[in-house]
């Protein structure tokens, strides 16, 4: 690109840079928002993965129809859309607040997971096409970064505005008079969110982001295509890994405040940050790394090895025990937790490289199939709804409780490294 091309897609990188972030913001507040329903609601550890369940199914019943949205209004307008739809979610939180009813607050999820979608479909292409293709895959990553430092911030954000004025409550049985004040303190930081995001749409409706042109290949999505795409073992088998990599990556990043609170944890409200923090190494590592001093199925191999390992810590560790905090936080000024709580979130390191990774493996070969196995890996994303439900079933059938639940992660790690070993180099399913 020559110098005016660089500085014309300045302001458009800057736009989507910001719209990365909210999305974040959006997605990894509920690892502050699980534990806080949970406890005003008193909801037992399957109720409480119904509210992440109610957010990530969204993708499976709006990932194509945004698609269609998208083709029909455009992909700036898509943008404007979505962050519209968020900000009616937004305003949702506060009847559900007033009430107290569960319905409500899974409502008000489902919404925020629909505008995400359609936010995400159509923001996703102005990554890769606002710029020169040999250097998408670092915006790409810069991207992801965004992303995930914003689940950095947004929970401890929510536990400033909300959770620290009810630290003492952890562990105590609540009056109904504790419930109403909790469950008001919800209101307005979500109609502060929802006037933000509905000012942030006004804004990129009004902005110079230019429209991208539609391929052809962008206009349909037919059986036949979708048919021919599973044909293809890399492609069919990716969609199955990241499908059980959302599932892993959200319970990593949004359970981990839940089970903390079973613990006794006062700032159960902030744990997401520490799983972000060890996603936004992996992803600088990667970054580093990759394909420098090792190539993207060897990351794979190693993030899936990883995270069995600390699965099998996870659930068989002594939760009563604080001596990786003693060693790495508390000298420091940090705070001391369990052991097995840490765990949690070193598994962010072991889940950064899988999504990178997977991508181009899924979509090597593809060809004039690439936008459909695209469609196909998106709606992938749909494990985030079934990993926490699975997580929560576990836990309630387990003698271990939420900690015997992490078992359920094993199997999804076990099947990244298949993919990593032979999945991704199948050419035929004889």
């Amino acid at each position: 690109m020559n110098n005016s091309q660089q500085k014309s897609s300045i302001v458009p990188m800057a736009i989507v840079a910001i719209l990365f972030f909210v999305l974040g913001f959006a997605t990894w507040l509920n690892g502050s928002l699980m534990p806080y329903l949970k406890q005003i609601l008193q909801l037992s550890p399957f109720q409480a993965s119904l509210i992440l369940f109610s957010f990530y199914i969204a993708v499976t019943f709006t990932a194509l129809p945004s698609a269609w949205v998208i083709r029909k209004v455009g992909y700036k307008n898509g943008m404007a859309l979505g962050m519209g739809v968020m900000m009616v979610a937004g305003l949702l939180f506060i009847p559900a607040a007033k009430t107290q009813v569960f319905a409500l607050f899974l409502l008000a999820q489902l919404v925020m997971g629909t505008g995400q979608t359609l936010l995400q479909t159509a923001v996703n292409p102005y990554v890769v096409r606002l710029g020169p293709e040999e250097s998408a895959a670092a915006r790409v990553s810069v991207m992801g970064i965004l992303n995930k430092g914003a689940g950095v911030i947004a929970p401890m954000v929510f536990t400033a505005l909300i959770l620290d004025s009810f630290k003492d409550r952890v562990g105590t049985t609540l009056s109904q008079v504790q419930i109403d004040e909790m469950a008001n303190s919800l209101i307005l930081p979500y109609l502060g969110m929802a006037i933000f995001i509905g000012i942030l749409a006004y804004a990129v409706k009004k902005s110079p982001l230019p429209e991208l042109e539609q391929d052809e290949a962008e206009e349909g999505t037919s059986k036949g295509q979708i048919k021919q795409a599973l044909a293809k073992p890399n492609l069919a088998l990716g969609v199955v890994a990241l499908f059980v990599y959302v599932a892993v990556e959200v319970i990593a990043g949004d359970t981990i405040g839940t089970y903390a609170l079973t613990l006794g944890v006062e700032n159960y409200g902030v744990m997401t940050s520490y799983t972000m923090i060890c996603m936004v190494v992996g992803y600088t590592l990667g970054i580093i790394c990759i394909p420098r001093f090792i190539s993207q199925p060897n990351a794979l191999l190693i993030s899936a090895i990883l995270g069995v390992v600390l699965s099998f810590g996870i659930v068989f560790g002594d939760s009563s025990s604080t001596a990786i905090s003693d060693t790495v936080l508390v000298p420091f000024g940090g705070a001391q937790l369990p052991d097995t709580l840490l765990l949690i979130a070193f598994l962010g390191l072991a889940n950064a490289i899988v999504w990178p990774a997977v991508w181009p493996l899924a979509l090597s070969g593809m060809g004039k199939l690439t936008s459909t196995g695209s469609a196909l890996l998106i709606m992938g994303i749909a494990g985030g709804a079934f990993g926490p439900v699975f997580w929560g079933l576990t836990s309630s059938a387990t003698s271990l409780g939420m900690q015997g639940g992490y078992l359920v992660m094993i199997p999804c790690y076990l099947f990244i490294l298949f993919y990593a070993v032979k999945g991704h180099k199948m050419t035929s399913w004889k």
